[in-house]
């Protein structure tokens, strides 16, 4: 058997360099990082879909139901409702699940079929189903004008659901933090990497290590500014993220403390479905920034610049490859 990891959870702060690393491992011989040819997730897309659910009902004069306008550039704000955390979880969980068993679902009509699932994956975590409370007439619209970035989605989870898995690694990226100044052992409800990995699915947990990449907050606004693509919102590279988010849903950063505490070295304690996991977990430092250059098209990364990312993220995978071999 391939010495690789089956699952890899890609965490961190926003433009903290997940998605440079991302690309960075699809443009280089992964062998070093214990890594196989990657199968991608990331439940972006289902922010960017709650993000132009709510500009379509702005344009109808109806309420936002995912998230506060901001006042910055009358786009989106921070999420109204802290359910829809765990529920981006659930929503993961269940792309995930469509790739272990090599089945996808391809709906007739993919802006419906979304619809339930968001409002499912509500449900589920203890929120309520947002969409199915708007009128019929709204809901009408919506689909309409949803249809086309729907089944986008949809064809783009078939194109990840593959024959075989044999030689892949399933890489997981998502962001959590809280409130500018928040004190990690009193986050709220929800917030933070402690409150959506207990939703993460108990196949996921059983599979899964994780590579934190590190940052501080001020570093990642910084990153986050100097991203911003206008009209490039839904490129995993480019988007932006705006600063009153940044600021509320990511002005802190729990995954140090989380490490700190748990009672086996070089894991997470994550209590979950009944059980106890210890998922393995390394830290790749790059509060000095070794990433960014890995937004630009390989044949123009430097010699320089992929020693030392490189470098850096071989010496986290390995030390997480000990980790995860040992517990599997």
């Amino acid at each position: 058997m391939a010495e690789i990891f089956d699952t890899l959870l890609l965490l961190a702060l926003p433009a903290s360099g997940k998605s440079e690393v991302r690309n960075f491992l699809t443009n280089k011989d992964p062998e070093g990082f214990h890594m196989g040819e990657t199968i991608q997730l990331d439940d972006y897309p289902y922010v960017h879909i709650q993000l132009v659910i709510d500009e379509a009902l702005k344009a109808m004069g109806e309420p936002r139901i995912y998230h506060y306008d901001d006042d910055g550039d009358g786009r989106n704000g921070p999420f109204i409702d802290a359910y829809d955390w765990p529920a981006l979880i659930q929503l993961l969980n269940e792309d995930y699940h469509e790739i272990l068993t090599g089945k996808a679902e391809n709906p007739k009509y993919a802006a419906i079929r979304l619809f339930e699932r968001l409002d499912a994956a509500e449900v589920l975590v203890g929120g309520e189903a947002k969409i199915a409370a708007l009128s019929p007439e709204v809901r009408a619209k919506l689909e309409a004008a949803l249809e086309d970035e729907a089944r986008e989605l949809f064809n783009d989870k078939v194109k990840n659901v593959l024959a075989s898995r044999e030689g892949k690694t399933i890489v997981i990226e998502f962001s959590r933090g809280g409130p500018d100044g928040e004190n990690p052992e009193n986050l709220k409800k929800f917030y933070g990497y402690q409150g959506s990995l207990p939703w993460l699915s108990d196949e996921l947990l059983q599979r899964a290590a994780i590579l934190y990449i590190w940052v501080t907050p001020e570093e990642s606004r910084r990153k986050n500014r100097d991203r911003a693509i206008p009209g490039a919102d839904k490129s995993i590279l480019f988007h932006g993220t705006p600063e009153s988010v940044m600021r509320q849903d990511y002005g802190m950063d729990d995954m140090v403390y989380l490490m700190d505490k748990s009672d086996r070295e070089n894991t997470l304690h994550i209590d979950a479905h009944g059980k106890t996991y210890y998922v393995p977990v390394a830290r790749f430092d790059n509060r000095r920034d070794l990433t960014t250059f890995a937004r630009k098209d390989p044949k123009d990364w430097k010699p320089e610049e992929i020693k030392a990312l490189d470098d850096g993220i071989r010496g986290a995978a390995i030390k997480l490859w000990e980790t995860y071999k040992a517990m599997h």
